[in-house]
């Protein structure tokens, strides 16, 4: 009886640890996001009002590399292009990755913000463009900074290797393969999980979304060339029009997903820009269509090409077309997974530190990023989700005011504080778990 006493004793003891452990975790986590946060509020400032298209964010890197270097990190420049590297070794452990993107859009600002962007730039093909952080990369950035801050200041709470990577040119998605490719996981330690957060522009500012398995959906660019035969806009019948042809083909390709596909498949095809013409009163001889489709499986990406080919040459078939269209497919990018071990292990840290109110398992969506080229690199990936929306407009767009502007709108831009404290706390609290300072858990 005595033994089953103390052994009640010793559990009741070790759960009062545990627990007293763990609330002195996230109190010490949200305590030191407090105190790094002015400094992360001021480069996301002197970020959102200096972006850089993707490929070219020189000034960008250069700032986070002074600043890590400041903390103390060793700092390779360079890599992959303008992409930066800073390795923090604390000890015997696991190397984790924690990765942000460095670029911005080519897109002109409209929030109305005192800080917003005015900056213009010239896109790959020459044209004069405005250039805004509209996913929200500023934030990521300077929520990077803020935790590569608070590890670099408290190295008693986490041993191991903590590399941060600042990633260019995610929005055209180059860059995490032009880095893997300049050595990236053989020149510095290969990590054994690498981490990445994203704002989310449909979720309350203040709550961490996670899910295990694929998350983002692969995302493949088609060009479609349809050629007619031009002519006078008032002599049709001696012409074979592309426009008509191009019109017909878009009509058409809507019913691959409606029709084709399971409601159970997730898929999206998209025609973003028609090209064509020059005048109203001339036929022109060919028609661009650009499209962007997206899926999670191979077997479902590869319907959706199949069909894209046969409906668009159909069209032009039927149309009497001289020549059949030319069709070019482009890979952007691969589907996202989570790791589901990952996923679970940094999720019910996140839980049990935030509550389950605070951190919660949140749908996969139909957008696309190359933080998957980690994963299929070998390394298991996980990214999380940042609710970035303010709850007054979130509450009236529920209620059917004003809907809330998206990802890579002119409008977008996050609930700033709760925002940016949540992805900081989010990236500690898995950091932490990943690397304990105790062996235990080292892997």
């Amino acid at each position: 009886m005595k033994g089953r006493i103390a052994f009640s004793v010793s559990c009741a003891l070790a759960l009062t640890s545990a627990a007293t452990l763990s609330a002195q975790q996230k109190s010490s986590a949200s305590a030191e996001v407090q105190t790094a946060y002015a400094q992360s509020e001021a480069l996301y400032l002197d970020l959102h009002q200096h972006p850089e298209l993707s490929s070219h964010e020189t000034e960008t890197a250069a700032k986070l590399a002074t600043q890590l270097r400041q903390l103390g990190y060793d700092v390779t420049t360079g890599v992959g292009g303008t992409g930066i590297v800073g390795i923090l070794k604390n000890g015997a452990g696991p190397t984790v990755m924690l990765r942000t993107e460095l670029d911005a859009l080519p897109v002109t600002e409209n929030t109305g913000l005192s800080f917003a962007s005015t900056v213009h730039a010239k896109n790959e093909s020459g044209q004069d463009v405005g250039v805004a952080h509209a996913c929200g990369h500023d934030l990521h950035m300077s929520a990077w900074m803020g935790t590569a801050r608070i590890m670099a200041g408290n190295r008693g709470a986490w041993k191991g290797t903590l590399m941060l990577i600042g990633q260019p040119a995610e929005e055209t998605g180059v860059g995490a393969k032009a880095m893997i490719a300049d050595g990236l996981l053989t020149r510095f330690p290969k990590p054994d999980f690498a981490i990445a957060v994203h704002d989310d522009a449909r979720t309350v500012a203040g709550i961490v979304g996670y899910h295990a398995g694929p998350v983002l959906s692969n995302a493949d660019a088609v060009t479609i060339h349809i050629f007619g035969r031009g002519g006078h806009g008032a002599r049709p019948e001696t012409t074979v029009d592309p426009i008509v042809i191009a019109a017909r083909t878009v009509l058409s390709l809507q019913t691959i997903v409606s029709r084709e596909m399971s409601p159970f498949d997730p898929a999206v095809i998209t025609v973003g820009a028609i090209h064509g013409g020059t005048k109203n009163n001339v036929i022109p001889d060919e028609v661009v269509l650009l499209l962007t489709v997206r899926s999670f499986t191979t077997p479902v990406r590869q319907h959706l090409l199949s069909s894209i080919s046969r409906i668009a040459k159909a069209e032009a078939m039927a149309a009497g077309a001289p020549r059949e269209p030319s069709i070019e497919v482009v890979p952007t990018a691969e589907a996202l997974v989570n790791d589901p071990a990952l996923t679970k292990r940094v999720s019910a840290a996140l839980v049990r530190e935030l509550g389950p109110s605070k951190a919660m398992d949140v749908p996969p969506e139909m957008v696309s990023e190359d933080f998957s080229e980690f994963s299929l690199a070998g390394v298991p990936t996980l990214q999380l989700r940042i609710g970035a929306v303010e709850p007054g407009k979130y509450a009236a767009a529920e209620k059917g005011g004003a809907p809330l502007p998206s990802l890579h709108s002119s409008q977008f831009f996050p609930d700033l504080e709760p925002t940016l404290k949540s992805a900081m706390i989010a990236e500690v609290l898995a950091l932490r778990e990943l690397m304990p300072a105790g062996s235990a858990r080292a892997k």
